[in-house]
């Protein structure tokens, strides 16, 4: 399934449960952890957990190919990699529902159009701003710049710390997981999969 198919299902969803319904959940989940919904500091806790979460998890109501579809062809036969480094995201867990907090580096290879740099920025923050997996979320980018552009080449390298492995569970402070990408050009070509690397690393 692609990533507007699962979009378009996760808002078909979404459209089922109201908001009151979501601020009772919160409060369902308030009472259930051992406090009182009514006193004074949680009172408007339902609601400000539902607005964080709409936040939190914007990235439903986006589409990726839909900023990467607007490019440009004037690059004056520019051939070489196209490099986005140091993108910051905050994630959340699908399994625990806790931050995972990194950096992506993206980079392509054009054929005959670029995107603008902030689309490739949107892309990390769209998948990141859903429950995810880092494995999934570091597939999903590189695929859907390669869906979108047709580049030659797409590099993804992601890494990030999962609070659920850090404040939970093991509670292993100070462990990084990263995950990477390589799509065309960046697949079959060892010496460009070690100059993105390289990139990164300096």
């Amino acid at each position: 399934m692609d990533s507007d198919s699962t979009k378009n299902v996760k808002l078909a969803l979404q459209s089922k449960v109201s908001r009151e319904d979501a601020e009772k959940a919160v409060e369902t989940l308030i009472k259930w952890a051992g406090d009182d919904p009514e006193r004074e500091g949680l009172k408007e806790t339902p609601k400000r957990v539902i607005n964080a979460f709409e936040e939190f998890f914007s990235g439903y109501k986006e589409s990726a190919e839909k900023y990467l579809s607007k490019t440009f062809e004037d690059v004056q036969g520019y051939k070489d990699m196209v490099m986005l480094k140091d993108i910051p995201f905050n994630s959340h867990c699908e399994h625990h529902m806790v931050p995972i907090i990194g950096v992506a580096h993206i980079a392509y290879i054009p054929v005959k159009k670029v995107v603008g740099i902030s689309k490739l920025a949107r892309t990390v923050e769209i998948f990141a701003r859903r429950l995810q997996t880092q494995e999934t979320m570091t597939q999903q980018i590189s695929n859907a710049i390669q869906n979108s552009m047709k580049p030659r080449g797409v590099a993804v390298y992601i890494k990030a710390v999962h609070q659920c492995m850090t404040t939970r569970g093991v509670g292993k402070p100070n462990v990084s997981t990263i995950t990477n990408s390589f799509l065309g050009a960046f697949n079959s070509d060892i010496n460009l999969q070690k100059r993105f690397l390289n990139f990164i690393m300096n």
